[in-house]
């Protein structure tokens, strides 16, 4: 009997690790998938690693030039923010790599796909919805909400016990008391200690930002150019380097921004499915745009237009932390945002120093 074939969302960690060879022992076909939107990772190695766990194919996608056209730029033309603090750098990433798991199952031809989302948090409704609106036949394999898949695993040593038993390959390095999540919009930390919201985070946990306290006591001067709400160009003042495609643009920025000490945010959020979260998270480059965006507009936009799209904007935020980038609603918020974005073009000039903007 010929094997169902199952593109799975693999990241090379742990569970996805153990979900991978779960998966092959129910009979599936695996065929692993990682997405490149910036994270840190050798993606070599984890080709090798799916590959000595099970899977029968492995396809590595570099999905982060359309994540910064397609998704953090319409963002920032709208000025998103959820609940007034989070710039959504994770929320902004799920469809992104879950519109290629589609693709990539109309390619092989596969009735199932998979991710390792938790039955606790947003990023399972994020990537379903978008399973279901651009493939409504496709099947769902979601572990993590498997009652056989939950009794087999009810902690972090099954999984390990799991892993040795089947020759899963583990770094064997100690696992950090709280969970991140990193693409090239920023780096989420979240859940284990920091679940203690009086708990303040040791300046190690910070990866993308230096402490403003240790930030250059000297600014840096840059000009950033926009045309209708997209930013074009940014300039460097001080040493005249100048970046102009938007992937290139955004990860310069990032670095500018982590220099600097910009973009750190402590919060506790209201997730989609009811359950408070403590985020504490790292959005340099994403926090300069947003600021210098926010001045142009006040010079070159309408101001009914504005109050308009002002109060567009949460529901806007909303959408893209629930996971509903594609849906009919979104489309006509995007709609509303890109019309407002007309003739918002200029060069802001901006000056960066200790963790302002």
């Amino acid at each position: 009997m010929e094997k169902k074939k199952l593109i799975l969302a693999y990241s090379g960690g742990l569970d996805t690790s153990v979900i991978l060879k779960w998966l092959e022992q129910k009979d599936y076909e695996v065929i692993a998938y990682v997405a490149n939107v910036g994270q840190q990772e050798d993606f070599e190695e984890i080709r090798r690693k799916a590959l000595k766990t099970g899977a029968s194919k492995v396809y590595i996608e570099d999905l982060r030039e359309e994540f910064v056209t397609d998704f953090i730029f319409p963002a920032i033309q709208g000025n998103a923010l959820y609940e007034g603090r989070y710039l959504l750098g994770t929320s902004l990433a799920r469809p992104v790599i879950a519109k290629k798991q589609i693709e990539i199952a109309y390619i092989e031809g596969a009735e199932y796909v998979a991710h390792g989302a938790t039955g606790k948090g947003n990023d399972q409704v994020r990537f379903e919805l978008t399973y279901y609106a651009l493939n409504p036949n496709i099947q769902v394999i979601s572990p993590w909400k498997d009652r056989e898949f939950l009794d087999a695993f009810q902690g972090r040593t099954d999984l390990l016990n799991y892993a040795e038993k089947m020759g899963i390959p583990v770094k064997a390095t100690l696992k950090k008391p709280y969970s991140e999540d990193e693409n090239l919009m920023h780096i989420s930390h979240e859940a284990g200690i920091l679940e203690d919201p009086m708990l303040r985070p040791s300046e190690d946990l910070f990866t993308l930002t230096v402490s403003p306290k240790e930030a250059p006591d000297e600014e840096t001067l840059i000009e950033i150019e926009f045309k209708d709400g997209i930013p074009v160009s940014v300039t460097n003042k001080s040493d005249g380097t100048v970046k102009e495609s938007p992937l290139e643009l955004f990860l310069y920025l990032n670095k500018l921004g982590g220099e600097n000490g910009i973009g750190r945010v402590d919060m506790v959020e209201n997730r989609y499915i009811g359950i408070k979260s403590r985020g504490v998270y790292e959005t340099p480059g994403a926090t300069i745009l947003r600021e210098a965006h926010l001045d142009l507009e006040g010079i070159a936009m309408d101001k009914e237009v504005m109050h308009l799209r002002n109060m567009l904007m949460p529901k806007f935020a909303e959408l893209i932390y629930i996971g509903y980038w594609f849906s009919p609603e979104m489309d006509f918020l995007l709609s509303a945002m890109k019309k407002a974005q007309e003739l918002i073009s200029g060069t802001v000039t901006v000056s960066l120093y200790k963790g302002n903007i």
